[in-house]
């Protein structure tokens, strides 16, 4: 269902036009869960090589599902960076904030080569400033999830771009991620969460933690131990931000299909398995992060065979 939202969000846009860009930026895509007003913006997007995205499977199978149209010269296709606003009562919930743009240089380059940083022209489209948020939720910390967490000010130094919120993360995440090793140092920055703990505004915690009425943490581990995506419940309806579980609709589509990402791909394979369960149960509304933006569907089954259609 699309969002008629209050003033601020009232662009005076046709309400979903995924394709159109707005002051330089993707328009919001809207919706509405139950009592929930959703929001999905975009960070923009990088370039991974989709043979890492698509793990074991043959280039034979998945070429024709992502489009050789749709590959650079060095087999590279683009992911979106899609994070998604909630509204609802007094609070407003981010969940994954992009990029960012502290990263720079060869870093910047040889690891998420793209166009991107444009979480902050996306929440003005909606009528809001970093101040408004009052909580933010990660995934997990892959440098992609959380790099506008933070920002450098004038004098170069890290502070929260998100002053009045509360950042929840999963604390296994946080601990994995604060001690890098040699696969995952690559993608997990300290700068991106330990000025969240300087001032005092991180909250981790375990499972299935609610972040704000009707905002849970769903663990969904595979991709890394502690994943957890987001489930939004609201007068009987439902949405799944899918995290990582998820980096292309396909995905939804065959559990199996795996990313070369995924640290523990066993456990993925249980996790997709258990989204597809739930999200055709509930006629779950997806919110898919790499999926082209908006990333919004829904997984349907007919004769066996299941499908994710984009709304």
């Amino acid at each position: 269902t699309v969002c008629n939202c209050d003033g601020r969000w009232d662009l005076g846009l046709p309400p979903r036009c995924p394709a159109r860009m707005f002051r330089g930026v993707y328009t919001p895509a809207r919706y509405v869960v139950g009592d929930m007003d959703i929001a999905v913006i975009c960070d923009g997007y990088i370039k991974l090589d989709a043979g890492a995205v698509m793990g074991l499977i043959p280039r034979v199978m998945w070429e024709p599902v992502i489009g050789r149209e749709n590959l650079d010269t060095e087999h590279r296709m683009k992911l979106s960076l899609n994070c998604m606003v909630v509204r609802s009562g007094p609070d407003i919930l981010l969940v994954d904030t992009g990029l960012g743009n502290k990263l720079q240089g060869a870093a910047r380059e040889r690891g998420f080569p793209g166009e991107n940083g444009l979480l902050m022209e996306g929440l003005e489209a909606l009528g809001l400033v970093p101040e408004d948020i009052t909580v933010v939720a990660n995934t997990h910390l892959h440098a992609d999830h959380c790099g506008w967490n933070t920002v450098r000010d004038a004098a170069g130094e890290l502070r929260p771009t998100f002053p009045n919120a509360r950042y929840f993360i999963q604390k296994g995440e946080f601990e994995v991620a604060s001690h890098p090793n040699e696969r995952t140092r690559g993608t997990y920055f300290a700068e991106n969460f330990q000025p969240l703990v300087n001032s005092g505004q991180l909250e981790l915690v375990e499972g299935e933690a609610e972040m704000i009425p009707g905002a849970r943490f769903w663990a969904t581990p595979g991709h890394t131990q502690d994943h957890a995506s987001i489930a939004l419940t609201s007068r009987g309806e439902t949405a799944l931000y899918t995290g990582d579980l998820v980096h292309h609709a396909v995905q939804v589509e065959r559990p199996a299909w795996i990313a070369a990402f995924d640290i523990l791909p066993l456990l993925s394979l249980e996790s997709k398995k258990k989204l597809a369960e739930r999200a055709l149960k509930e006629n779950a509304l997806l919110i898919c992060v790499h999926n082209p933006f908006p990333g919004v569907g829904r997984l349907t089954e007919s004769g066996g065979r299941r499908k994710f259609v984009d709304e």
